[in-house]
């Protein structure tokens, strides 16, 4: 078939480009000019591994094209993709403007040939119906008679694996009543569903909800572990261990029960705030929802709070003589994705109190250098050798996997301290405390060296 997706960012990158792959005829539209060349080059903004060679070769294959041509765009395909941003405006609520852009452009190249739009943006319950209404107005304004249907497609993308989701959907939802519209979003998918099939049918408004719930049931998850955590340090617990024990039950699972520091990215935090502010409008009040984002607030600043910690016996006016190594930016590993990463409030904790810093990421560290204010206090590092060298602690943030088996021996030798704060519970406690580390991790006691040391 041949598609039209709006929107070349996080989603409809990576929608476009999955579905080109999968034999359809794609074409990807966006305003910025530049951006438009760069992708027709081959060359992609965001880093996910495996897209860039996947842009290519279905560029070179013709089935994937790049513009910025609205009106070719519109009369060559029947089925446009929205996949625009939908950022938190100040208040709280879901800023829509570029969703109500695309449907005013759409409207002005439309004819009365049969036209399905999907909106894959992640947008407020109502928004399908509310966009019908639009665009149905915009065209009878132009005497148009409107025949076309608006479905509801929510995307479930996770950064770092987002191909393999669309390639390998746990579930593909479809939100609309129209048999018509129904059977032409299920010929797209069908490539997706050879094992089995993965589509769910629902009415708009439902499928407009299914994400926020998704998203909210996992950051409730986040939060509720990274709770437990904070209590398992007060009374001795160890909250690896509960996880192992809760997660054992099948009602349960083992899936987002990690306690860390704290969740980022474009999805959870902006969504959960959407749904919030939502159901404020609606005068309907939603507490758990505000626990999470607290919990999870006040978490963002736990690595901070035990570095401080850590030092507070030396004096706090000597935490300013003090270098720390952070290793990993981004808020998650297989990304460079910065947006709400734990790592800038643990920054900011430190230059505030006077920390040296030493910064390295394999793949952030341009995005990150939007974002951190350079001072002499910063320094960009090469590689986590080079992260540590003379540092007093290291603080792994984002679990990599070229974190998982550093070379603790040269670790040490290069520091100038010993601390180590594993803020994502990666290490053995005891094994690094025999290697020579102060270990402070998360929902667990630290497990100091010369302790170790005595035990063996």
């Amino acid at each position: 078939m041949h598609l039209l997706v709006i929107g070349t960012g996080y989603v409809g990158l990576v929608t476009g480009t999955c579905l080109a792959e999968m034999g359809h005829h794609v074409t990807c539209l966006d305003i910025i000019p530049e951006k438009v060349g760069l992708l027709n080059r081959g060359e992609i903004p965001i880093y996910e591994a495996g897209l860039e060679e996947m842009v290519r070769r279905n560029l070179k294959a013709k089935r994937l094209q790049f513009t910025t041509d609205y009106r070719a765009a519109v009369s060559s395909n029947s089925v446009y993709f929205i996949a625009v941003d939908t950022p938190i405006a100040e208040d709280g609520h879901a800023n829509l403007n570029q969703v109500h852009k695309v449907i005013s452009s759409l409207a002005l190249y439309m004819d009365d040939s049969y036209r399905v739009i999907v909106n894959k943006s992640t947008v407020p319950v109502g928004t399908a119906h509310a966009c019908a209404q639009m665009l149905e107005s915009h065209l009878r304004q132009r005497g148009i008679i409107p025949n076309f249907d608006v479905v509801s497609n929510p995307e479930f993308l996770k950064e770092g694996c987002a191909i393999q989701d669309v390639m390998k959907p746990d579930r593909v939802i479809i939100g609309s009543d129209q048999e018509r519209a129904i059977a032409i979003m299920k010929e797209i998918y069908s490539p997706f569903m050879l094992n089995h099939e993965r589509f769910l049918v629902m009415d708009a408004i439902s499928a407009e909800m299914t994400k926020y719930a998704a998203n909210a049931m996992l950051a409730t998850r986040i939060s509720f572990m990274n709770e437990l955590a904070g209590f398992c340090e007060h009374v001795g617990a160890d909250i690896n261990l509960i996880r192992k024990g809760i997660g054992a039950d099948k009602r349960i699972g083992y899936s987002f029960l990690y306690a860390g520091p704290g969740f980022g990215g474009s999805c959870l935090p902006k969504d959960i705030r959407a749904l919030r502010h939502h159901a404020q409008s609606l005068d309907y009040p939603m507490p758990l929802l505000e626990a999470v984002e607290t919990v999870n607030v006040r978490q963002k600043q736990v690595m901070g709070n035990k570095i401080f910690e850590y030092y507070r016996e030396e004096g706090v006016d000597r935490i300013s003589e003090k270098t720390v190594a952070i290793l990993g930016l981004a808020f998650k590993p297989d990304t460079d994705d910065m947006r709400e990463a734990p790592s800038l409030v643990l920054i900011r904790q430190l230059l505030q109190a006077g920390v040296n810093v030493r910064l390295y990421d394999p793949v952030a560290m341009d995005n990150a250098k939007k974002l951190i204010v350079d001072s002499t206090q910063v320094t960009w590092c090469q590689n986590e050798l080079d992260a540590v060298d003379g540092a007093d602690a290291i603080v792994l943030i984002t679990e990599w996997k070229q974190f998982r088996f550093l070379d603790f021996a040269l670790l040490r030798e290069k520091m100038k301290g010993n601390a180590f704060f594993d803020g994502r519970n990666q290490y053995n406690a005891i094994e690094m405390a025999k290697k020579g580390f102060d270990y402070i991790s998360i929902g667990k006691a630290p497990v100091l060296a010369q302790a170790a040391n005595r035990v063996i």
